[in-house]
């Protein structure tokens, strides 16, 4: 059995094929996390980031959901975040000038409204103003980008997937502050390190709990590599040359 769905939908298979000798293969769900060190190209890091959280409207299993930034270049990377958004036009995904296309049904949409506007009862604010985006509208499936900052881990934003057109930035001040909360995730599919030095993003890499560690990059399938997962992201394999 190989399924691609909620952590719910992946308890209901395993109860299923519980008492049968079958396998299973499941990718139920992801919080990926991104870490922007203090020596990384900002330009290219703004870029593949915003495209990083916002392909398909934040709808896709690799994309980047929180992103961690060094205190050094906290403030030039949230400014350019914000601006590049900006420029993002939400509408009809069959006309060529959308790159913001609806989520998949309205009440999908609902759901990420929900965790922003409880994020900011709790102390967060979004940077982007919804009326930049004249096809936002509450109760649709379009939902305008949202770029969070203030965030915890204490608000569902950052802990609870969700698959949609948001993300929340923090700032940190080392290595290992910014390993210990991308590790602080109940999901463990794939994460991106940003910056100059290989070695560093190596031995990074090797204590992120984390099925990819990309770098420089991010919501990227590479078929001659193995897709895989920790935590409550599931068991198994797929692609691969092996």
């Amino acid at each position: 059995v190989c399924f691609t769905g909620s952590v719910d939908g992946g308890r209901a298979i395993q109860r299923a094929i519980g008492e049968r000798f079958i396998g299973a293969g499941l990718e139920l769900g992801g919080k990926d996390p991104a870490y922007v060190r203090a020596d990384a190209d900002l330009a290219h890091a703004v870029e593949n980031l915003v495209d990083g959280a916002f392909f398909n409207s934040g709808q896709s299993c690799c994309g980047i959901e929180r992103i961690y930034v060094h205190e050094s270049l906290y403030a030039k990377f949230v400014a350019g975040f914000v601006d590049l958004t900006k420029t993002y036009k939400l509408g009809d995904p069959t006309d060529k000038a959308t790159n913001l296309g609806p989520m998949v049904r309205a009440s999908a949409a609902a759901f990420v409204r929900g965790q922003i506007a409880e994020a900011v009862r709790q102390g967060a604010r979004s940077l982007v103003d919804p009326k930049h985006f004249a096809a936002d509208g509450p109760g649709t499936a379009y939902m305008a980008p949202h770029v969070l900052v203030d965030v915890t881990h204490k608000m569902r934003v950052m802990t609870e997937e969700s698959f949609g057109p948001v993300i929340g930035i923090m700032k940190v001040a080392s290595d290992d502050e910014a390993v210990a909360l991308m590790n602080d995730s109940a999901y463990g599919l794939t994460a991106a390190i940003w910056t100059a030095d290989a070695g560093a993003a190596k031995r990074l890499g090797a204590r992120l709990d984390t099925g990819t560690v990309f770098m420089n990059r991010c919501d990227y399938l590479d078929p001659g590599l193995a897709w895989t997962g920790v935590k409550n992201t599931g068991r198994g394999a797929t692609l691969s040359t092996l």
